[in-house]
């Protein structure tokens, strides 16, 4: 099982050399995959989550490609309603074509109203928007000779039973964000049944945890995975991994925009976790 970390690409202590250190930080440490977030209104409900100034994560990332050798490169995730669907086939078939293949492309369907009003776009369509993209998207990748992307893995994220369904129908992977332990379970028989209802594959499980090491254990029911004592983590992996999980994706950002301008404190947390993965 591969390990990944979501980085801060927003907030107040953010800027390019932050991402740069960022990037060659979670290379260095030996992560196989950087991702970023996406918004790209900064409208009042974004901002209480994901303040000024948010880097557009298709931008970004390439960037980054530049910057680094061999981590992967992905979006966790990419708002597919957002933008016209030939516009992000283009990017993200250009951002894997001169990354060498490192693109992943993590996809959603968006929650913030006020930012999609803010650019035009349906709220209440977005589920049936994020499909009719996803398939346009597709077939504009099958053009080889124009597009040359070559094969991206799409990872559909969400923790709904919608989101399992599109994974089925859409994705390569299921790519489920911040849960407690227990939930995982039940929601992979869900997949699972969804699957052979379709009479489709099982996407692979790539899924997006929480990061707050504590000194002491962390208990109660609504503990998230990746929340508590590095014993603990390391248990929370070990279980998605004899679940089958392919990658985890570690987010160590804990909702203080004041972390942005500390990302020591989330390095150091990054490397107890690749030590104790790699003992």
């Amino acid at each position: 099982m591969r390990l990944g970390v979501n980085v801060p690409n927003f907030g107040p202590g953010t800027d390019p050399d932050v991402l740069r250190r960022w990037a060659l930080t979670v290379e260095g440490l030996g992560f196989d995959l950087l991702m970023l977030s996406d918004h790209i209104a900064v409208t009042p409900d974004v901002a209480e989550q994901y303040p000024a100034p948010f880097y557009e994560p298709l931008t970004t990332l390439a960037w980054l490609a530049g910057l680094t050798r061999q981590i992967r490169l992905g979006t966790t995730v990419l708002i597919v309603p957002y933008r016209h669907p030939l516009l992000t086939a283009r990017m993200a078939a250009n951002l894997n074509d001169l990354s060498g293949g490192r693109l992943v492309l993590g996809v959603g369907v968006g929650w913030a109203r006020q930012e999609f009003d803010a650019l035009g776009v349906p709220f209440r369509d977005r589920g049936r928007l994020t499909d009719l993209h996803l398939l346009a998207i597709r077939a504009a990748w099958a053009d080889g000779e124009d597009y040359r992307g070559g094969p991206i893995p799409v990872w559909v994220g969400g923790n709904s039973d919608a989101a399992l369904r599109r994974a089925v129908r859409l994705g390569d992977a299921w790519h489920p964000l911040r849960f407690t332990p227990g939930w995982l379970t039940g929601a992979l028989d869900r997949m699972k049944a969804i699957a052979g209802e379709l009479h489709r594959p099982q996407p692979a499980l790539v899924p997006r945890i929480a990061l707050h090491l504590t000194p002491s254990p962390v208990t109660g029911a609504e503990r998230l995975a990746g929340h508590g004592t590095i014993a603990q983590v390391a248990d929370d992996l070990e279980r998605l991994r004899s679940l089958g999980a392919d990658t985890v994706v570690l987010d160590p950002f804990n909702g203080d925009p004041d972390e942005t301008s500390h990302p020591e404190t989330a390095w150091q947390a990054l490397a107890t976790v690749a030590e104790r993965w790699t003992e």
